[in-house]
């Protein structure tokens, strides 16, 4: 049964990666502003990320450390939610996941649970809304705790869900070795896997996977792609969605005219 995450929703998937910067430097990609141009430019779907503040907030921040953003070496989780809310002022603001939700209510929201200390406050920030929220991790032991904190607090419906590491990995090789059986009980409770054309120099994208996932009523969305062309030839060979940091140009790019 097709997940209300994606019903109703245009086809193929355009995902906003971490919102809409585009030529603005000042921007921070995550932040309040990005979201708000993602959406300006049509986007339904924004993929973001949650790590939580030394407070235990889910903000929306994508790496381990400010040194990318800031060039402050701390880790996140040592900065309060107050100080990282003034550093992100003058850069696009700063957003809890719940403030997130809040605020850009037509949006379908793709979380991507990067630490543990994240879980169970992205567990109790989507649990109103997981009708409009699918939650992934690199580490499935992240989204599930997110999964089981969402239930804590009661959710009415569970956010849908995408994949780990773990679980790509071998879906990649039951789908190559053509073992359908393997493959659906990897596929068991998830809505949508989201993977790398390529991981070096072996492929994931490929028509074994794509049809293992299909035949299992789930979609594949692929990432990071921001050349209209190569997103067409994905599309053509069976993507159903694709995140991107141009979804400006994804939009223009899949959209029938």
């Amino acid at each position: 049964m097709t997940h209300p995450y994606f019903l109703g929703a245009a086809a193929p998937r355009v995902l906003a990666h971490r919102g809409l910067v585009g030529e603005d430097s000042s921007v921070f990609d995550n932040s309040a502003l990005a979201l708000a141009a993602a959406h300006a430019a049509g986007a339904e779907f924004v993929e973001t990320d949650c790590r939580a503040t030394a407070d235990g907030d889910a903000v929306l921040f994508h790496d381990a450390t400010l040194q990318r953003l800031l060039g402050d070496p701390r880790p996140v989780a040592e900065v309060s939610t107050k100080e990282l809310a003034a550093l992100f002022a003058a850069h696009g603001g700063l957003l809890t996941l719940r403030e997130a939700l809040e605020s850009f209510p037509a949006l379908r929201f793709n979380v991507d649970v990067k630490a543990r200390e994240a879980a169970a406050d992205v567990g109790r920030a989507v649990a109103p809304h997981g009708h409009r929220v699918l939650l992934t991790s690199f580490d499935d032991r992240n989204r599930v705790a997110a999964l089981d904190a969402a239930r804590a607090a009661g959710a009415t419906v569970l956010p849908a869900s995408s994949g780990g590491r773990s679980a790509i990995a071998r879906l990649r090789l039951a789908s190559a070795l053509r073992l359908s059986g393997w493959s659906r009980r990897i596929l068991r409770g998830l809505d949508a896997v989201q993977i790398p054309e390529r991981f070096g120099a072996i492929r994931v994208f490929t028509p074994g996977l794509v049809r293992a996932v299909h035949d299992a009523g789930a979609e594949v969305h692929v990432w990071t792609v921001n050349d209209p062309d190569a997103m067409r030839a994905l599309v053509a060979a069976g993507a159903d969605g694709i995140v991107s940091d141009r979804a400006d140009l994804a939009i223009t790019a899949l959209r029938p005219r």
